[in-house]
Parts: C-alpha cells; sequence; structure tokens
C-alpha cells in the first residue's frame, strides 16, 4: 500500500484496503482493540461471513477480552449457515455470551448488496468490494454516522435469526 495512514484516537488505522488478507487483519485488530478499548457496541455485517476470520483462536480470544458488562454486538447476515459450518469457536463463544449478542438476518438480501462491515462508535470499516475484499476504513465521524445509518436501514428490515442453542423435542 503506497497510501498514506493515519492513526485514528482508537489506534486505528484510516484507510484504504484490498485484499482477502489485509481485510482479515483489520477485523483481527478491531477486535482486538474493542477487548483494548472496551467499545460498548459493536455491529459486524456480512452476507455470508465465509471469509472473516471468526472461528480463529485469537478473534475469540478478542471478542471473550471484550465481553463484559453493559457491552452489546449485534450480527447482520443474509444467513448463518457459513458461520455454522466454518467458525466453530464462534459459535461456541455465541452461546455462551448470547445475553449481549443480538442476531439478525435478511434472508431477501441480496447478498451483493447486504453491507459488509465493523462498526463501532469509536471507528468502522466497510468492504465495498466482496470479491476483492477492498473497502475502507477508519474513525472519522462522517464515516462513522453513514456506516451507522447503513446499518440501521438493514437492520430495520431484518428479523431474528442465529439461536443460541438448538432446542428440540
Amino acid at each position: 500500500m503506497t497510501e498514506q495512514m493515519s492513526a485514528e484516537p482508537t489506534g486505528m488505522p484510516s484507510r484504504r484496503f484490498e485484499g482477502r488478507e489485509d481485510f482479515r487483519q483489520l477485523v483481527r485488530d478491531a477486535l482486538a482493540c474493542a477487548g483494548r478499548e472496551g467499545w460498548r457496541e459493536i455491529i459486524l455485517s456480512d452476507p455470508t461471513f465465509e471469509d472473516w476470520p471468526l472461528g480463529e483462536r485469537a478473534v475469540t480470544e478478542s471478542l471473550q477480552a471484550w465481553s463484559s458488562s453493559g457491552r452489546k454486538i449485534t450480527l447482520l447476515a443474509k444467513n448463518y449457515d457459513e458461520v455454522l459450518r466454518k467458525h466453530a469457536r464462534f459459535v461456541q463463544w455465541r452461546t455462551t455470551w448470547s445475553h449481549i449478542i443480538t442476531a439478525m438476518a435478511v434472508p431477501s438480501a441480496d447478498p451483493l448488496e447486504l453491507p459488509s462491515a465493523i462498526w463501532s462508535p469509536a471507528w468502522a470499516l466497510e468492504r465495498r468490494d466482496i470479491d476483492n475484499s477492498a473497502g475502507f476504513c477508519g474513525g472519522e465521524p462522517d464515516r462513522r454516522v453513514l456506516a451507522r445509518e447503513l446499518l440501521n436501514e438493514w437492520l430495520r428490515k431484518a428479523t431474528p435469526s442465529f439461536p443460541a442453542t438448538k432446542l428440540g423435542l
């Protein structure tokens, strides 16, 4: 990357990103920062989360460090089939911390329209091109407000999904 990076107050970058590994590292870094800095609220959004590093030990350890009283996380997806298939550690963490997690889905969403994003009051990331894992991230107020407004629009269309436990007879 030749683009100049500037550090935001969170210690997270403000820059353009491109490539699957760059995106995955930003997800790892954001969740680690959330744990260190105690971000009160996080929204994770993606059509399927299939190429997110949610199943990695380091990511679930970051989420564990982040989990405490007064915190909440919202998940938004088209569906959670890939999460269940590929991210066993995350699914177990979700079961343990279900009281602070709201999982929503928009099954009718076009996967190319549903945002692939992270939002927090301190920092936001939006992956605008999923195929090339390209987008922008940063802590600028305008970026965070626009990301939150976009996610809120989708959350209004969403219904509860991805239950913490499967109840059977």
